[in-house]
């Protein structure tokens, strides 16, 4: 496993998991806890994973921008190809509303290490998609997480893409308000 901080938004961590590809096809090892103990070392902050989650999208759908608080998340793609696009909500950070994005698909197998107090969302490039993630709080639903507008323009995020397919509440999703 190989892992790289991201340089504009602190504790991002983009993550390189051990892969074996013989005759037979590929084998990934997608968490390993004695490896991914070592993060949170690096980052000084404990994260115990409570929750693995998926979800299956078609082309152009977009899904987030989403966040807490609280939660971390662990995030891969298993099948297909995304834009996963992390937006920092923390205000205390030097890099409060800046954004980077990763191409993150079934090639790469990149993982996307997101701290809490971050939004993330993600655009589905392939056909279809499988995203898995793991959380270090239970999910307690929409009402207790932030929601932001996919194109704000407080943030002008590049998107490969003018109308994707959102969810009511990503429809519904306000600017923020500065």
């Amino acid at each position: 496993m190989k892992y790289k901080f991201n340089e504009t938004i602190k504790d991002v961590t983009e993550i390189t998991p051990f892969k074996h590809y013989d005759y037979r096809g590929e084998y990934i090892e997608t968490w390993n806890k004695q490896n991914y103990d070592i993060i949170p070392l690096v980052l000084k902050t404990k994260i115990d994973w409570v929750q693995d989650d998926i979800s299956t999208s078609v082309r152009h759908t977009l899904r987030g921008l989403h966040g807490d608080s609280k939660t971390w998340k662990l995030i891969q793609c298993l099948h297909g190809s995304l834009l996963i696009t992390v937006v920092d909500m923390r205000k205390d950070s030097p890099s409060y509303l800046k954004w980077v994005q990763y191409a993150v698909n079934d090639k790469n197998r990149t993982q996307i290490l997101i701290p809490a107090g971050c939004a993330n969302g993600h655009l589905v490039m392939s056909e279809t998609a499988i995203f898995s993630y793991k959380q270090s709080e239970y999910y307690g639903g929409a009402e207790n997480q932030f929601t932001i507008r996919w194109n704000d323009p407080s943030l002008n995020i590049t998107w490969p893409i003018n109308n994707p397919i959102l969810s009511l509440r990503d429809l519904q999703a306000q600017n923020i308000k500065l």
